[in-house]
């Protein structure tokens, strides 16, 4: 699973997940990608559950990125606990998603083969999403 090596704060605050996705959100590695429809957390647990769908169906051909990293500690103060006491400890990470953010990218497959990748991934993730084209969003090529 991802997470930061090294953080300079171990602790933070939740934040507030408004507006659209100004970095990420054209299609720069592949020629497919699963771009978010709506703002949310993302764990590394989903992260590596969709990653692994997506690798199993196009039968490790083919190239997969993964363009969201969860640098964001959520933590959680133990059961039965009473109120008071500080923070909790940090528990899982998460990636904060918002619109229009490419999540994960594929190439090397046929558009077919693509599509049901990403939306057998779909289904391992908390926030909708579609299928995007690197023609249609009008990125870059990697040849320059």
């Amino acid at each position: 699973m991802l997470l930061p090596k090294k953080v300079k704060f171990r602790r933070q605050h939740r934040g507030a997940m408004k507006g659209a996705a100004h970095k990420g959100n054209f299609v720069s590695y592949g020629e497919y990608g699963m771009q978010a429809l709506e703002c949310g957390w993302i764990t590394s647990r989903q992260i590596e559950a969709a990653r692994i769908a997506m690798t199993r169906y196009i039968k490790r051909g083919g190239n997969v990125w993964i363009k969201i990293f969860p640098h964001k500690p959520v933590t959680e103060k133990p059961a039965e606990t009473r109120m008071g006491s500080g923070k909790g400890s940090p528990e899982y990470w998460v990636a904060v998603v918002k619109p229009g953010r490419v999540m994960f990218e594929i190439a090397g497959v046929p558009e077919e083969t693509a599509r049901e990748a990403i939306r057998l991934a779909q289904h391992k993730l908390p926030v909708k999403t579609k299928f995007v084209k690197r023609a249609e969003m009008g990125g870059e090529s990697n040849e320059s």
